[in-house]
């Protein structure tokens, strides 16, 4: 059973979200603000991974880490950018 991931401080979801809404919307992806967390659904047919709602006991933990690999590491990689861009303005 997949598990769901949760933030560390829980207050950080709508933030998180809306994140990941901004850098995928940057890559290309059709993004639905309202529901951030169907991101997944879309990245995956971009790659052209067979995603379904339930039911996807089938899916290699490859593909699932190129799904995961595209939307958390976008994220990490513009965290870091912003906070370098913060730390230059010091």
């Amino acid at each position: 059973m997949a598990r769901q991931r949760r933030p560390l401080v829980p207050e950080a979801r709508e933030s998180l979200d809306q994140l990941k809404v901004e850098v995928l919307k940057e890559k290309g992806y059709n993004v639905n603000e309202a529901d951030p967390n169907k991101a997944k659904f879309e990245v995956a047919k971009g790659l052209g991974i067979p995603l379904k709602e339930k039911g996807n006991r089938d899916l290699s933990s490859h593909d699932a880490g190129r799904i995961g690999g595209q939307i958390g590491g976008s994220m990490v990689h513009e965290l870091i950018k912003r906070a370098k861009d913060q730390l230059n303005k010091q």
